[in-house]
């Protein structure tokens, strides 16, 4: 090989090189793609080797007619009390105290039972009196809260318990009158009618049996936070003639 690269003037090796380079290099690529791949699969296989498996969960599906009765509440297992050791108190009462033979006494006895339980009341409650009469110094008056506005929130309305019809006056009915009289009544927290107003009359000559009709209604009261308020209600009177 040395004498035939002189002979055609060139270096050795280098023709033979660019013939097979390209060879060579191609293998390379292969190679390196293998390893490559190996190292990306041994990566991979160790992540799903040490993966963890996640827990089952199991789910039964039951109807209402296999769940069976409910427990008793009496049977429930209600949790043992918890006994307290209390101190011991020393009676008063009672007590056997050793003394001399030669100051025993043979009318000495020891306290009954009775006895006991009538000293032990003496410490009981008390009925009072012992300091004398109780006196009223002042007397508390209960102020009226006045009207309420015109506007009060409650959760329930009052209801008309007792409805009264109003007397058509005679002059009107005489006069062949009808109109219409609205009236606001306040009703106070026992649903009385504590007060009436006109609102709009059709004739002032149905205002006063309209008022006087309004003054006999009972509601039940208006309620708010489990309690009654007042409150204004509006009601028509009408007055026809048959």
């Amino acid at each position: 090989m040395q004498d035939l690269a002189i002979d055609l003037g060139f270096r050795y090796g280098a023709p033979e090189l660019k013939k097979v380079y390209q060879k060579y290099l191609s293998i390379a690529e292969l190679i390196g793609i293998a390893v490559t791949a190996s190292l990306l699969g041994a990566y991979y296989l160790g992540e799903y080797l040490s993966r963890e498996e996640e827990p089952v969960a199991v789910v039964r599906i039951m109807k209402y007619s296999e769940l069976g009765p409910p427990p008793s509440i009496q049977s429930s297992n209600v949790p043992p009390a918890i006994s307290v050791a209390a101190p011991a108190v020393r009676p008063s009462v009672g007590i056997p105290v050793p003394v001399p033979d030669a100051e025993v006494s043979p009318e000495q006895t020891f306290a009954t039972q009775q006895e006991m339980n009538a000293a032990s009341d003496a410490i009981g409650e008390g009925v009072g009196g012992a300091g004398g009469e109780v006196t009223i110094e002042k007397d508390i008056k209960i102020e009226d809260d006045g009207p309420p506005p015109d506007f009060v929130p409650y959760e329930k309305a009052p209801q008309v318990i007792k409805r009264v019809n109003p007397v058509y006056p005679e002059i009107a009915r005489k006069a062949g009158l009808e109109g219409t009289v609205y009236v606001k009544i306040w009703v106070d927290k026992q649903g009385r009618a504590k007060k009436v107003v006109i609102q709009k009359s059709a004739s002032d000559i149905f205002d006063q049996a309209a008022i006087d009709a309004a003054m006999q209604f009972v509601f039940t009261p208006a309620m708010m936070q489990n309690g009654p308020v007042d409150v204004w209600v509006s009601i028509p009177f009408h007055f026809r003639l048959k």
